[in-house]
């Protein structure tokens, strides 16, 4: 697994352009259509997206030019922006967000190595801008699932949701109400540690699934725990 932007954009190539696929083959009746996200339609899962590209190249162009260009303008128009733009009809709406990744691909060739090594801040605090790219990788893959159109966690590709995985985990270690729990994804040996492990259940399964799981995209009927008992409950992803 690697971390590299320019080694990432490959995958988020592939991902956007299967994001892309599904949305051609939304109409007016599924984009208005609720998605996994509680009060969102589709068309605002959508919008969200197109907008969260143009806040990446935001931050990319603030990494290049020593700028304090931020996220977005402030939360509120964060949220105006993409309420106002949820209710466009399919083509609009898939212009948009073509167009908008068009705008993160540019702003991404045009950043020179040195910019890679800059701290921009985000909306959740700074970054390294060597990590816009699985930022932006991580939007697609994610929400594309949230659309709930046919694609499905386990549709991820495999690096894709081991890094997720990773990632994931490593967010939950400080957290104090995060259970104790000891994850094992199929294929690997391999364990990841939440808390203390001692006496502490271990859920097997997929990658996918268990990432899935950890951010509240899936319930986890999938996963085994050891020994046999409930699954945890994680905390909301952050």
């Amino acid at each position: 697994m690697t971390s590299d932007p320019l080694l990432l954009t490959g995958e988020l190539d592939d991902a956007t352009d299967r994001l892309l696929h599904a949305v051609d083959e939304l109409d007016a009746a599924d984009v208005a259509a609720d998605s996994l996200l509680p009060g969102w339609t589709r068309g605002h899962v959508l919008t969200h997206l197109a907008r969260n590209a143009d806040a990446f190249v935001n931050l990319l162009t603030s990494a290049r030019t020593g700028e304090p260009i931020p996220m977005y303008a402030s939360p509120a128009a964060r949220a105006a922006d993409i309420e106002a733009g949820a209710a466009r009809p399919p083509a609009a709406l898939l212009d948009d967000l073509r167009r908008s990744a068009e705008r993160f691909t540019e702003a991404v060739a045009a950043m020179p190595v040195a910019a890679w090594a800059a701290t921009v801040e985000t909306r959740r605090g700074p970054w390294p801008a060597a990590s816009l790219v699985w930022g932006r990788l991580r939007e697609v893959e994610v929400h594309h699932v949230d659309l709930a159109a046919g694609y499905r966690p386990a549709d991820w590709p495999e690096a894709f949701a081991q890094r997720l995985l990773h990632e994931v985990t490593a967010g939950l270690v400080d957290r104090a109400d995060a259970p104790a729990m000891v994850l094992r994804f199929d294929g690997s040996a391999h364990e990841l540690l939440v808390g203390e492990p001692t006496d502490a259940p271990t859920v097997t399964g997929p990658a996918a699934e268990l990432a899935a799981w950890l951010i509240g995209r899936s319930p986890g009927s999938t996963l085994t725990v050891t020994p046999d008992g409930t699954l945890p409950t994680p905390p909301e992803w952050i």
